[in-house]
């Protein structure tokens, strides 16, 4: 019997029991929809087709071994344009400080190669390169989707947002050596950054088909060579550097005027290449591109060493394609400590 001596029509409970199952009902069948199509979303059809790339998403492995093809292809049509003789130099423009930037065959065969080949295999991605790519002079280059051996022992599949990531192509670093026939210098690059931060990197010497496995020096003090501090600098930038060298790190200073960055990053690596200097500290004293410094950056940074501006602060791989701040470069050693003892460099960067 209901309270208050209300009595409940039997048609009334039927009607409030239909309506309450058909609440439970949408309830329930929304949240069994919902969860349906998460299980659908975060797993791939069964038999369907192949998608490396869903959702704009890049595996950073795949990118790393296509990055290595690139270099090494790009690398070829370099050595081939030498080796025949047919460099075809003409000058592009001037640096800011006045030296005349060369052009050749070799800058653009290597730059088709290395831009196509990573555009066709991602192509969400945006690819930033030193040497304008005509679209009219377009090449198909594919890839196979093979990963070496190697890269597949030591490195995890890893997934990123398309559009969270940048490549820097260097197609031909030190061209100014090479038309001088200086090969030793000569190196083919690729750098990827994701938000902004150097994660892959990749030097080749194309004239000795170097692209090995970096490894650190192994430095007891603030210097490998303790009585002998070895400084790695542009051959066109060694005067700005010299004197203030000495007067910071002592007379005895050697200063190794060199050209291309990819160069001179691997002097600071113990590297098993017979034409490759060895240096403890690399600096830059006026503005560089990004495309020349990415990829050392990338290969210092998974040795734990360090690429910063001549004020230590991080370069950002967005955005503009110049670094105003000048560069200085360790590994194994207090890279703070070697800011704060060339506090006079700083101040030439933005000359």
């Amino acid at each position: 019997m209901a309270p208050m001596g209300i009595r409940l029509s039997p048609l009334g409970m039927a009607v409030f029991c239909l309506l309450g199952l058909g609440v439970l009902y949408h309830l329930y069948s929304g949240f069994l929809a919902g969860r349906f199509a998460f299980f659908m979303l975060s797993e791939p059809a069964a038999g369907g087709p192949e998608t490396p790339h869903g959702s704009g998403a890049v595996d950073l492995r795949e990118l790393l071994a296509v990055s290595v093809l690139a270099a090494v292809r790009g690398g070829e049509e370099v050595k081939r344009v030498r080796d025949g003789n047919d460099l075809n130099a003409k000058a592009k423009g001037k640096t800011r400080e006045g030296a005349e930037e060369q052009l050749t065959s070799g800058d653009l065969l290597s730059n088709r190669k290395m831009f196509y080949l990573l555009k066709s295999a991602f192509p969400a991605v945006q690819i930033n390169s030193e040497e304008r790519v005509d679209t009219a002079d377009q090449e198909t280059v594919s890839w196979n989707r093979s990963i070496p051996e190697d890269i597949k022992q030591k490195i995890q599949p890893k997934e990123v947002p398309a559009e969270s990531v940048t490549v820097w192509i260097d197609p031909l670093d030190a061209t100014q050596e090479y038309t001088e026939n200086l090969r030793q210098y000569v190196t083919t690059m690729v750098c990827v950054a994701v938000n902004g931060k150097p994660v892959i990197g990749v030097i080749h010497k194309p004239f000795s088909a170097y692209t090995g496995t970096f490894m650190p020096s192994h430095l007891s003090s603030i210097f490998s060579h303790s009585k002998t501090p070895r400084i790695i600098v542009s051959r066109s930038h060694s005067g700005k550097v010299e004197q203030v060298a000495r007067q910071t790190f002592g007379n005895n200073t050697v200063i190794i005027p060199a050209g291309g960055a990819g160069y001179k990053v691997l002097a600071l690596l113990d590297v098993a290449e017979k034409n490759q200097e060895e240096a403890d500290v690399y600096i830059h004293v006026t503005y560089i591109k990004k495309w020349d410094i990415c990829a050392g950056n990338a290969v210092l940074r998974a040795l734990g060493g360090h690429m910063t501006t001549l004020s230590g602060e991080e370069i950002s791989y967005t955005g503009s394609d110049g670094n105003e701040g000048g560069l200085i470069a360790s590994i194994n050693m207090n890279h703070k400590a070697l800011i704060e003892k060339l506090p006079d460099l700083e101040k030439t960067s933005h000359k």
